[in-house]
C-alpha cells in the first residue's frame, strides 16, 4: 500500500519548515507566492491528499499540446463584487492561472438586479464564445434555472436554499458546512455550554442554510433542547432593526453560531452597545476564516475554507462538464476545519 504524503515529507523534500508548507497548502498569509507555487507543486508531484487527483488534470489541458488545442472564454458570473467577498477573492485568485493554463481566458460578468427582475444575460457576456460558466454568489432560484437551461457547461458554487428540492439543476461545488459545525457544538456540550443559539439569514444561500441545519441537527442529536428564542433570522433586517432586536434579548445564550465571519463581528458589534458584558459570558463562532476575522477583537473562532483545493476541484467539475456533457448532475464538498480562537476561549 502506497504510504500516505504528509506535509512534514513535503517539507523534508523541499528542505523547508513544516509550517511553511502548512501555510502554503493552507492558503495562509504571510508566504512568497514564488515559494507558495514551488510547495504546492511539489504537493502535487508526491500526491498529497488534496491534490492527488490534480495529476489527472493535465489530460484536461495542462500540456503544453491541450494548451494548444483548448480555446474559449469561461465565464465568471457573480451578483457581488469580489473584492467584498473574502471567499470570492481567494477563489479567483486561485481559479484565474490555472484556467489560463488550460488554455482558456477567464471574463467575469456583473449580474444587476434588471438582470435578475428580467432574468436576462449581463450584455458583456458572449454566449457564443463561452465555453462554460461558473456562477459565484447567484442565489436567485429562477436565474438560476434560466443559467441551467442555456445549453452552456455550467458549475455553481454554492446556490439557493431551496428547502424541499436541490438547490440547482446542475453541476454544484460547496465547502462542508456541516462537519466543523457539528464538531464545534458538540465541543460546547462537553464544556457544560447547552444554552446555544443562531444568528444569521439562513434562507439567504445553500451554505447559510446547510450551516444552520448543522446546528439544529447537532442539538437534537445530543438531546438538547433548543430555545427558539435564541435563534435570530437576519432576513430583510438592516443594522438598525437588528440593533433593536438583539437589545431587546433579556436571556442571552452561552454561545451564538454564526452564518458567516461578517455576520458574527456584526452582531458582536451591535450586542457590545446594549450588553457591555456580553464577551465575559457569551462565546461566538463564525465561518469563513476571513482576514478580517484574524484581526478582530477578540479574535473570532471560525471555520476554515479551503479556497485552493475549492478552486482545483471546481476546475475539474467544470472542464468535465465540458468534455461530458450529459452525464448527470454532481455535488461537490470540499472539507473544512475548526479554528478556536479567543472568542471562544474562555
Amino acid at each position: 500500500m502506497k504510504q500516505k504524503v504528509t506535509i512534514q515529507d513535503i517539507a523534508d523534500a523541499l528542505g523547508m519548515s513544516r509550517n511553511t508548507v502548512s501555510k502554503a497548502i493552507n492558503n495562509s498569509e504571510g508566504i512568497a507566492e514564488a515559494t507558495r507555487d514551488k510547495i504546492l507543486e511539489k504537493a502535487v508531484e508526491m500526491g498529497y491528499k488534496q491534490f492527488s487527483y490534480v495529476a489527472s488534470m493535465t489530460s484536461i489541458g495542462t500540456s503544453k499540446k491541450a494548451k494548444q488545442e483548448e480555446s474559449g472564454e469561461i465565464s465568471l458570473f457573480t451578483t457581488i463584487s469580489l473584492s467584498n467577498s473574502h471567499f470570492a477573492s481567494l477563489f479567483m485568485d486561485n481559479i484565474h492561472e490555472e484556467i489560463t493554463q488550460m488554455g482558456y481566458t477567464l471574463s467575469v460578468h456583473r449580474i444587476s438586479r434588471e438582470n435578475i427582475k428580467n432574468r436576462s444575460l449581463p450584455r458583456t457576456f458572449n454566449r457564443e464564445q463561452s465555453k462554460g460558466i461558473i456562477c459565484i454568489e447567484v442565489f436567485d432560484p429562477r436565474y438560476c434555472d434560466m443559467i441551467s437551461e442555456l445549453g452552456i457547461p455550467v458549475l455553481f458554487v454554492d446556490g439557493p436554499a431551496r428547502k424541499n428540492e436541490r438547490s440547482v439543476y446542475g453541476d454544484q461545488l460547496l465547502m462542508d458546512n456541516y462537519t466543523e459545525i457539528t464538531h464545534f457544538v458538540n465541543l460546547m456540550i462537553e464544556r457544560g455550554l447547552t444554552k446555544i443559539g443562531f444568528i444569521g439569514d439562513y434562507e439567504h444561500c445553500q451554505s447559510f442554510w446547510e450551516r444552520y441545519c448543522a446546528y439544529r441537527l447537532a442539538m437534537i442529536s445530543a438531546g438538547i433542547e433548543i430555545n427558539e428564542h435564541y435563534v435570530i433570522n437576519t432576513k430583510d433586517k438592516d443594522t438598525d432593526s437588528l440593533a433593536d432586536l438583539l437589545e431587546d434579548l433579556k436571556d442571552i445564550p452561552d454561545v451564538y453560531i454564526c452564518a458567516n465571519d461578517f455576520v458574527a463581528i456584526d452582531a458582536i458589534q451591535l450586542l457590545i452597545l446594549s450588553h457591555k458584558n456580553i464577551l465575559k459570558k457569551t462565546r461566538f463562532l463564525g465561518f469563513d476564516d476571513s482576514h478580517e476575522s484574524r484581526i478582530f477583537h477578540p479574535a473570532l473562532s471560525t471555520v476554515h475554507i479551503h479556497s485552493q483545493s475549492m478552486a482545483f476541484s471546481a476546475l475539474h467539475l467544470l472542464m468535465t462538464r465540458i468534455k461530458e456533457p450529459t452525464m448527470e448532475y454532481r455535488t461537490i464538498y470540499v472539507a473544512t476545519d475548526l479554528v478556536l480562537r479567543e472568542s471562544t476561549e474562555f
